[in-house]
């Protein structure tokens, strides 16, 4: 199923992050799924954990119930979805993200520690682990800064190519220009040469972003090497921006590490939306990643309506539409 799919916490819904998801589907044309994911009640005697699940699904239909109304306020002619399960909403999420173009989220503004280790905690586990990129809107994007613009962070690596991607075709979507940056640490073991390194670096992020500009001729595309810290600079940079494109990267065996210390610095530094892509599966025939290829598949074709495709693309039996 194509579609881009909203994760709505029932205890601190998050407005910008439901503006950011209508608008991207109606961007795509693509159907928006609302999903409240109810956790299961621990550490509770039998009553007490029914009472407790109970209220939880009550506060879960009141918040999807909510949501789903602000979106058709917003977006009348947009399909949407609506679904409650039970379920740790990590996991639910993680695992519906197989069949998604892009996964929304708020940020309930967790410590570093608790994000990455809290039963409750969404953000870093599924940045880390969704097989489709990973929107995080911890601030609204800057929308009145002209020209707009989204910022990309380019390091020269498979992640940050597969970044790129997306980003330029977000661009486009948008009408923005886009920057791409990258961000050269200064050596604290040896003296750099400057200008030679600068040169290096410049000539890596050409290479970067080299043939999109072809293949998007409509997108403006800037390069920049800035030196200082990856996350400061980078957090710098999401002060004007639509938002902030980076490609996941690291290993490890706990979902911080997977994502890399610069994405999880900037999840908790971006004053923007934060989008998290994961490297391809698989490569097409072009070479996009094989959720670029689903993405750009969705577009309207002509002579068909974003409805009459939504139609199409949202049917079968575990969907309930309301009219």
């Amino acid at each position: 199923m194509n579609e881009i799919l909203l994760g709505i916490d029932p205890r601190e819904q998050s407005i910008p992050a439901l503006v950011w998801a209508a608008a991207e589907a109606e961007r795509r044309g693509l159907p928006l799924r609302l999903l409240v994911a109810v956790p299961p009640a621990h550490d509770r005697l039998r009553y007490d954990a029914l009472a407790h699940q109970s209220a939880l699904r009550l506060r879960a239909e009141s918040a999807i119930a909510n949501a789903e109304d602000l979106v058709r306020e917003l977006h009348g002619g947009l399909r949407i979805a609506t679904e409650r399960v039970n379920g740790v909403p990590v996991t639910v999420l993680r695992d519906l993200a197989a069949h998604a173009a892009l996964v929304v989220v708020g940020s309930r503004r967790l410590g570093r520690v608790a994000e990455v280790f809290s039963e409750s905690s969404v953000v870093v586990p599924l940045a880390a682990r969704a097989e489709c990129p990973v929107v995080v809107v911890r601030e609204p994007e800057h929308s009145a800064v002209h020209p707009p613009t989204l910022v990309v962070g380019v390091d020269g690596s498979e992640s940050s190519r597969a970044a790129v991607a997306f980003a330029v075709e977000e661009a486009s979507l948008r009408e923005a220009r886009l920057r791409a940056v990258w961000v050269w640490p200064p050596s604290v073991l040896a003296r750099d040469d400057v200008a030679e390194g600068l040169a290096e670096r410049r000539r890596l992020l050409a290479e970067s972003v080299a043939g999109w500009a072809q293949r998007y001729p409509d997108v403006s595309i800037s390069q920049e090497v800035l030196r200082g810290h990856p996350v400061e600079q980078l957090a710098l940079a999401s002060q004007e921006s639509l938002g902030l494109v980076v490609g996941r990267r690291g290993r490890g065996g706990y979902s911080g590490m997977w994502l890399g210390s610069t994405v999880h610095g900037v999840l908790h530094r971006a004053m923007c939306p934060v989008i998290t892509v994961p490297l391809p599966h698989r490569e097409g025939r072009t070479g996009d990643p094989a959720w670029a290829d689903r993405s750009r598949s969705r577009r309207p074709k002509n002579g068909e309506s974003k409805a009459d495709r939504g139609d199409r693309e949202i049917g079968g039996p575990e969907r309930r539409p309301r009219p």
